[in-house]
């Protein structure tokens, strides 16, 4: 029997902030405080972690999935360029992929890297994909987190 690790911390830092809590029922870009949230990583290969922290995940119809996409762009405005970084795909057993389990509410860690097919993306955001019969949704929060040194 192996021995139960209790989840990492991140610190916290509001510039690193990718959405804030609440409801998501339909598809859409994340904001924070009301606006879209878009952050600058600069022009050099980032390496990172989205720390998202589910509070409510809804699953009751059996159908709803819920696709977290970190998407990185080379324009400020993700007008054009837009690639997907990393992805946390979450919702009841019957339609995730592979087969994976019902998702709870809790912390999830998604590692990232900011270069796909030798492009470097310099903005990032969160953009989340709704399917299924969904009443109330998906609240999670989401942000970058530095790892600390052991």
């Amino acid at each position: 029997m192996t021995a139960m690790r209790s989840m990492p911390n991140y610190t916290f830092d509001a510039d690193l902030e990718l959405k804030d809590a609440g409801l998501v029922a339909a598809s859409a870009a994340a904001t924070v405080g009301g606006s879209a949230q878009i952050l600058d990583l600069g022009d050099a290969i980032f390496s990172g972690i989205v720390v998202i922290d589910a509070s409510a995940i809804e699953i009751a119809s059996n159908d709803e999935e819920y696709d977290i996409i970190l998407q990185g762009s080379n324009s400020a405005t993700f007008a054009s360029g837009i690639e997907s970084l990393a992805q946390m795909n979450l919702g009841a057993t019957e339609v995730r992929q592979g087969g994976a389990g019902d998702s709870l509410a809790g912390r999830y860690l998604m590692p990232f890297v900011n270069i796909q097919a030798d492009i470097t993306y310099r903005y990032v955001r969160i953009y989340t994909v709704v399917a299924g019969s969904i009443a109330t949704g998906i609240n999670f929060r989401a942000r970058i987190g530095k790892t600390r040194a052991a």
